[in-house]
């Protein structure tokens, strides 16, 4: 039989009757590390051990560490019998090791035991007095990354080693709280004369000269920290229920989404302007309409929040397999190529026309004529090169000037498309963004413009006093 064994967070008062005496008695003790204040109190009453702490010179992570100790313990047991593996600690809580053990031993049918011990969280829960029935999430250090933190809980983070994996911490946790949040700084929690408490604001963690592998950290629950998701979450809910907003409780999907699409380019102002502080606040407002939007449809019955969430996780992964199935390289070209493969496969199109149709008729017309041409181009339904394509606009200028004199209003309306139509087919051709490269020009009119009118100003006039071939030389002296 293995007997794992739990050595307390330290003190050895905190030590079990039962992990003593089964020290006491074994010759075949095995430590996670020697660094731990109670191997020190037990030296005198065991025969001889070995411990693992050379594997951390060797291992190129903790990850390898823990699963190479876990491997030599089978193959030690095999040649040896019995023995036993002490950790600090309980061996249940933040023990990888372990844990690795465990599975270790149940593919090879070996029998093993637990024996428990007081753990660092009962510790740090007894010197900090925390009630855990008011939540309580521990986290280990090393995977603070792969962790949502939550104000709303108390968090404890462990095995904060040094001062490099003090400051990864921090940063991470900046990333949810505020910089001047007062945490509890905790090393050697439970151990007389060893024990260390001290509140410090977040941004001094990595500061303290007195970190080592007994150091870890609480985060007191803060409902008034840094405003997350959750939080705009319960804002729109709050300004849709009974004592809310009545203005709020009216809106429909049918009555917010013009003004969706208005927040939309607001961003791309705000993106063209480089403004940063505006880009975050239209992103604000782009994400309001996402979560307002959801919660009518909750309030309707339909969905929520977590199922517009859950479907655009579920297309990303299925739309980008080379990152999280084939775990292969490609190129952009091949993304694009893929992911519209896999959308037609999604969506059950059975032909171009059916993709055609699907693409929203809500877009702006150059883009969605943009869109339509280059769909139509996979297949081969394409001019050869610009020239054809310029053409083809020439033809149509000549058709509007042959019907714009007439009393037809909806044929001259289907020949000035079918200009617009083909100078998009130019632009493409020449890898233009056909709505920018209009509305530069629209940007261009208005200084242009601006320059005529305030000449005019400058002389006393309006605009309405000038004739057409003074304001064109005015347009001319704009353009130099």
């Amino acid at each position: 039989m293995i007997k794992i064994v739990g050595l307390g967070p330290g003190a050895p008062e905190a030590l079990t009757i039962g992990a003593v005496k089964a020290l006491e008695k074994s010759e075949n003790i095995f430590f996670r590390t020697e660094k731990h204040p109670t191997v020190d109190y037990l030296k005198e009453k065991m025969k001889t051990f070995k411990t693992y702490d050379h594997f951390y010179e060797e291992g190129s992570n903790f990850d390898e560490v823990y699963e190479n100790i876990a491997k030599d313990i089978i193959c030690q047991y095999k040649e040896k019998g019995e023995l036993i593996y002490a950790v600090p600690g309980h061996p249940l809580v933040a023990e990888k090791s372990v844990f690795n053990l465990i599975k270790l031993c149940d593919e090879n049918n070996i029998e093993y035991k637990i024996l428990p011990a007081v753990s660092f969280i009962d510790a740090m829960i007894d010197s900090l007095k925390i009630d855990p029935i008011e939540g309580i999430k521990v986290i280990d250090a090393f995977d603070m990354k792969n962790q949502i933190l939550d104000k709303r809980i108390g968090t404890i983070i462990t095995q904060v080693y040094n001062p490099l994996i003090a400051s990864e911490v921090k940063l991470q946790l900046l990333e949810f709280y505020n910089d001047d949040t007062i945490i509890d700084y905790v090393r050697a929690a439970g151990i007389e004369g060893q024990e260390s408490i001290r509140k410090i604001p977040i941004y001094e963690l990595d500061m303290q000269e007195d970190i080592d592998y007994l150091t870890s950290v609480y985060v007191p629950k803060d409902l008034k920290n840094k405003r997350d998701f959750n939080d705009l979450v319960s804002i729109i809910d709050t300004l849709r229920g009974e004592d809310g907003c009545p203005w709020d409780r009216e809106q429909t999907h049918e009555s917010l989404k013009n003004q969706l699409i208005e927040e939309c380019y607001e961003v791309i102002d705000a993106i063209n302007n480089e403004d940063i502080d505006g880009i975050i606040e239209e992103l604000g407002d782009v994400l309001l309409h996402v979560v307002f939007n959801a919660s009518i449809g909750n309030d309707d019955g339909y969905f929520n929040i977590t199922d517009v969430i859950e479907s655009i996780c579920t297309k990303m992964i299925y739309r980008h397999p080379h990152v999280f199935k084939d775990k292969k390289e490609t190129t952009s070209e091949e993304v694009i190529t893929t992911w519209d493969e896999l959308k037609t496969k999604e969506k059950k199109f059975n032909s171009v026309t059916e993709e055609l149709k699907a693409i929203a008729k809500s877009l702006p017309a150059l883009i969605r004529a943009d869109k339509v041409q280059k769909k139509a181009a996979k297949v081969g339904f394409d001019w050869d090169n610009v020239e054809e394509a310029a053409l083809k606009v020439e033809e149509e200028l000549k058709e509007v000037l042959e019907v714009y004199k007439s009393d037809n209003q909806e044929k001259i309306i289907e020949e000035v498309g079918d200009l617009i139509f083909s100078c998009v087919n130019v632009s493409r051709f020449l890898k233009v963004n056909e709505e920018e490269a209009l509305s530069k020009t629209t940007e261009k009119f208005i200084k242009r413009f601006s320059f005529i009118e305030e000449f005019a100003l400058s002389k006393g006039k309006k605009l309405t006093e000038m004739n057409l071939e003074q304001m064109n030389n005015l347009w001319d002296e704009a353009k130099k």
